[in-house]
């Protein structure tokens, strides 16, 4: 007995001893236009870290964390360095869909895997081999969030405002126009914004003649916000929707009580967790910030990080960047922060929708919309 004891000692000192460190490169835009976005997805990804770090045969993982500053020359720069300096065996990032490609161009040149937690675009992965996402596509949080305006709410007659500068807008609205027309609804206009506009009053003026039930503007929060509050400011009394763009709370922060009855699809909500994960990781979260208001971005950094951590786990005897990433893209029933995910052999992930509106500057929980 003594000698299987010793025996078992020594094999657990030589594990410890040959451990080493594995390093995951994070990719984030923590300062600029959309900072509020990378600092929510980060603030998730070092939880989930916190919660998870040491991989099954003893190595640790290490995160290296570079700010793109979102600018999409200073994503691929980063993604480079990592690779060249850090030998990252993976990355997390980036948050919208324009800097992500840039990450991925680097990953996919350097067979590097590249999970997004948020880059919603549908063509994004398209000839892809190394890189996958944790969120829904376009097409089905657009679809999603029409068939419920038009069937649970009612409204017949809709106008979109699109910004014509990104393809995370213009995906958004060819999404919500088509499922809204195959639904017997109307689209009485396509008008076009650009991203940095700080005056809305000549589209609002439009869509006050137009007179339709809903405004559907899948635009990001800055430009969402200050729309919101002009049309308040005019009396424009028309629902209006959003897509992911504006769940963060710092919509809720600029547009103010001009934001309450506002509807968005999401990808999480704190108040419905559906995995023993979701609810430790809110535990965690709330341990740490003393509030369980998990944001979405939290929630999805978290799980791009956990399912990293897993497809590592699974490669523990041939951790190698090619392992990680077929076991990335094997990804099947996993039971993550914001509910189950499945990614197939493109990258793409097969997940839930959930439906939010903001009543009292607080983001409330309507409905979940499975695939």
């Amino acid at each position: 007995m003594k000698k299987f004891h010793l025996s078992l000692c020594a094999l657990a000192l030589t594990s410890f001893v040959y451990a080493k460190e594995v390093k995951i490169g994070v990719v984030l835009p923590l300062s600029g236009a959309t900072a509020a976005y990378g600092q929510s997805a980060l603030e998730g990804i070092k939880i989930a870290h916190l919660m998870q770090n040491t991989l099954k045969n003893g190595d640790k993982v290490e995160l290296v964390t570079l700010d793109s500053r979102g600018d999409k020359v200073e994503s691929a720069t980063a993604a480079t360095r990592l690779i060249a300096q850090d030998k990252v065996l993976g990355f997390i990032g980036e948050m919208v869909t324009a800097n992500t490609l840039q990450i991925m161009r680097v990953a996919e040149d350097k067979k590097i895997p590249l999970i997004a937690p948020a880059a919603t675009s549908d063509k994004l992965l398209n000839g892809k081999k190394y890189s996958s996402r944790v969120c829904f596509m376009d097409s089905f949080q657009g679809s999603s969030l029409a068939k419920y305006a038009f069937k649970d709410l009612s409204y017949k007659k809709a106008v979109i405002v699109m910004d014509q500068s990104t393809d995370y807008s213009l995906g958004l609205a060819k999404a919500f126009e088509k499922e809204f027309k195959q639904n017997g609804g109307e689209i009485l206009a396509k008008l076009r914004v650009s991203s940095g506009d700080k005056d809305y009053k000549a589209v609002i003026a439009q869509i006050a003649n137009l007179k339709p039930d809903f405004i559907y503007l899948p635009i990001y929060y800055n430009e969402a916000a200050l729309f919101v509050r002009q049309a308040k400011n005019v009396n424009l009394n028309i629902a209006m929707g959003s897509a992911d763009g504006v769940a963060d709370e710092t919509f809720i922060k600029l547009a103010k009580d001009a934001s309450n009855g506002y509807i968005f699809t999401d990808s999480f909500d704190y108040t419905n967790p559906t995995t023993k994960l979701s609810k430790e990781f809110i535990a965690e979260f709330e341990k740490k910030n003393k509030t369980k208001e998990v944001p979405n971005f939290s929630a999805m950094g978290a799980d791009a990080y956990f399912v990293m951590f897993e497809a590592m786990n699974k490669c523990t005897h041939d951790l190698t960047s090619e392992c990680i990433n077929k076991q990335i893209h094997s990804t099947s029933n996993f039971q993550g922060v914001s509910g189950i995910i499945n990614i197939d052999q493109s990258g793409n992930a097969s997940r839930s929708v959930v439906v939010k509106e903001i009543q009292n500057e607080k983001q409330t929980y309507k409905a979940t919309i499975n695939p």
